[in-house]
Parts: C-alpha cells; sequence; structure tokens
C-alpha cells in the first residue's frame, strides 16, 4: 500500500505537459502566400507574434475553401485558427463546425469597421473576426494580350490565346466567372441554370492551359500564361514581378469576398488562437501585413501604417461605382452545393471518356493486328513442318 501511495503521490506531483504545451502552441491553417514573411524586409509577423506572446505557430497553408472544408470534416487534423470566405463561414457554422469566440480575448476587434460586422454569413459576429476582404478580376500579360480584348470574362474563352490561358481549379470561383458571363446570380441555386454554367466550363476546356491555384504566380509572372482570373490583392503581388501584367474588373460584375479568422470545433488552444487573432487586429500589425499581401484592409486604422499608394490604390479599394457591379458569396443549400460539386467534377473530367475510349480502341487494334500476325506466323510455322516431314 505504501508502494503505490508513493506512486500515486509521485504522479501527481508530475508537471502536466500536454496542457502547458497546448498553452504554448497553436496550429494555423491559413491560404497559401497570405502572409507577410519577413521576406523583402517586410513584417514577419508569427515571428513578432510568437517574440510578444511566447506562443508557438505551427503554420501550413490550403489553397481554396474547398480542400480546408474536407480537411476540418474528415478530421485526423487539428487546427486552431483557420481563415476560410464568407461563404464558407456560413456553411461552416451551419453545420456547427465553429466554436463561439470569446472577445473579451480579442479588444482589437474594436478597429473593425462596421461595414465588416453583422455580416450575412456571421449576423450576430459569434463566430469570425475579419481577415482581409477583396475582389476577384483578370489579370493578362500586356505584351501578348492585345487591349481590345479586355474588359469581359469572355477573353477566358478566347480562342486567338489558346494553350495560354489558366482558369481557377475551384468551384465556387469557377462557376461565379460563369454564372457573371451568363447573367446569373453568383448564388442561383436553379439547376437549369447551373447546368449551364457547366457547359459554359465545358466550352472553355479545349483552349486552357490548365486548372490552377497557387501555381499562378510562377506561371504569370515567367509568362508561362498570358490570361488568369484571379484574386485582386494577389494581382498587386505578382505586378511587382512582371510590370508587364495589368488588372480589370469585368463589365459584367464580379465577387466581392471577405476573408475572416475563425477557431473550428475542437481547437486545442482557444486562448492562444484568440491571442493570435487579436494580435492581427492590431492597426500596426493589420497595415504592415496588408502593406505586404496587397489585399484590402476591414480596419481603416491600419491605413495609417501602409504606404500612402497603396492605401489609395483603386484595384485594392475600388471606387463605390465599381464596387456596385459586384457581388458577395451565400452559403448554398446542401443540395445546391452537392449539385456544384457533382457537376464541377464533370467539368474536370470532360473530354476524359473519349480519351479513354481512343486509347482503349488503340489497344484493341494493336492486339488485333498482333494476333493477326501470330496466326501468320503459326500457319507457316505448321507449313514449314508439314513441308519437312514430307520431304523426310
Amino acid at each position: 500500500m505504501r508502494k503505490l501511495f508513493a506512486l500515486l503521490l509521485v504522479l501527481a506531483l508530475l508537471p502536466v505537459v500536454p496542457a502547458r504545451a497546448a498553452k504554448n502552441e497553436i496550429t494555423v491553417y491559413n491560404w497559401g502566400q497570405y502572409i507577410s514573411d519577413g521576406t523583402d524586409g517586410s513584417l514577419d509577423v508569427i515571428a513578432a507574434f510568437e517574440a510578444e506572446t511566447g506562443i508557438h505557430v505551427n503554420y501550413l497553408t490550403y489553397d481554396s475553401n474547398e480542400s480546408l472544408y474536407t480537411k476540418l470534416k474528415t478530421g485526423g487534423a487539428s487546427y486552431d485558427v483557420i481563415i476560410p470566405s464568407d461563404y464558407m463561414i456560413g456553411r461552416l457554422i451551419e453545420e456547427d463546425m465553429l466554436e463561439p469566440l470569446n472577445f473579451d480575448n480579442i479588444p482589437n476587434y474594436q478597429y473593425v469597421d462596421e461595414a465588416f460586422r453583422n455580416t450575412a454569413y456571421d449576423p450576430e459576429n459569434r463566430y469570425s473576426v475579419p481577415y482581409t476582404w477583396g475582389t476577384v478580376g483578370v489579370i493578362y500579360n500586356s505584351k501578348y494580350v492585345d487591349e481590345a480584348d479586355a474588359g469581359s470574362w469572355d477573353l477566358l474563352w478566347n480562342s486567338k490565346y489558346a494553350g495560354k490561358i489558366l482558369m481557377f481549379d475551384n468551384n465556387r470561383d469557377a462557376f461565379a466567372i460563369a454564372e457573371s458571363l451568363l447573367g446569373y446570380s453568383l448564388n442561383t441555386t436553379d439547376e437549369a441554370s447551373l447546368r449551364q454554367c457547366a457547359q459554359k466550363l465545358v466550352e472553355q476546356k479545349p483552349i486552357l492551359q490548365g486548372h490552377v491555384m497557387d501555381q499562378i504566380y510562377a506561371k504569370m509572372e515567367r509568362e508561362e500564361a498570358w490570361i488568369a482570373p484571379y484574386y485582386a490583392g494577389d494581382y498587386l503581388y505578382m505586378v511587382e514581378e512582371n510590370p508587364a501584367l495589368e488588372f480589370y474588373f469585368p463589365e459584367e460584375g464580379f465577387n466581392i469576398f471577405i476573408d475572416a479568422m475563425c477557431i473550428p470545433k475542437g481547437a486545442a488552444n482557444q486562448e492562444g488562437a484568440e491571442a493570435f487573432i487579436n494580435f492581427l487586429c492590431s492597426p500596426e500589425i493589420c497595415g504592415q501585413n496588408l502593406e505586404y499581401l496587397g489585399y484590402s484592409s476591414p480596419l481603416s486604422a491600419a491605413k495609417d501604417y501602409m504606404d500612402p499608394e497603396l492605401a489609395e490604390n483603386p484595384i485594392a479599394y475600388p471606387s463605390d461605382e465599381i464596387l456596385a457591379k459586384g457581388e458577395s458569396f451565400s452559403a448554398l443549400p446542401t443540395e445546391t452545393s452537392q449539385l456544384m460539386d457533382s457537376l464541377w467534377l464533370s467539368v474536370k473530367t470532360a473530354g476524359s471518356d473519349v480519351t479513354r475510349y481512343l486509347i482503349a480502341a488503340g489497344i484493341l487494334v494493336a492486339a488485333a493486328a498482333g494476333l493477326t500476325i501470330f496466326l501468320k506466323l503459326r500457319r507457316k510455322r505448321r507449313l514449314a513442318r508439314r513441308g519437312i516431314s514430307r520431304r523426310m
């Protein structure tokens, strides 16, 4: 009994390492190339946060809202902070996949502009804090693309530039382009309209170089591709590497989005996550972070810490007249999301059935030819053997 008591006493006195480790560590899951990292003399946001708080950050990236959703839905990984887009936040809230925030731990929320509070995707301001906002448009290389062809989404279907056009590799952004071009709402739930959009995207495939996300940076900067739809903030990043790149807001309309910081259900360190969110809402940190990214700030106070040229840039901060042509995504009903997923799969695989048929047909033809040759040779051998036996 004494040995057992002594053992229990020792165990009771041992430090609870996992709990202490959790308080000093968080895992952040963010879009690729979406935080100032210290390059080119910029602020290293994560290093600055770690130095101020003593909390270590494990930093991971994804390339689309849909891949983020799949990771969260299938489990197998734990994150403390995620930064999805507006419509995806609405979906995560609806499916009870986010933790309510304790705003006592996020005092810098006071700096968030009223325009970014009580949003349609989080009307009670319980689950999210805005990180950036922005728009989607067309990036093109002025060295190779005729200015007269620019202005509309239809540039992405212009066969003159076949093999040099890129397209979004996620269904919501890709369908939004087809919806704008065909005159539909970016939040349509009409099946016939969505099927028309899918057909429009299939028609585009023969002239595409490929569907991409983060690969766009290298391809456009190195002029491997000349035309692509993408986010305005990323264009401002890319044009620094290649001044020949230009950007426009398509005349048919475009998506306006907000990306916001959230804590997924079951996060290991909610308090540490809220400290990270609060840090990013500091006007000084936000200003330096978004000056590097080129994205638009939901904190007007952050502009005081930006280069005035960026704070007044008409692409980062478009006029009210231009913004009036934009539309934000809403969370779609489950059945509509499933239909779009299915239609997107049909878009991505369109043409592959023909390819498989041609390959299979080729194999059959080759096999038939081989069989014919084999039979002829066997017949000749038999005849030869018969001739020998007669001579014997």
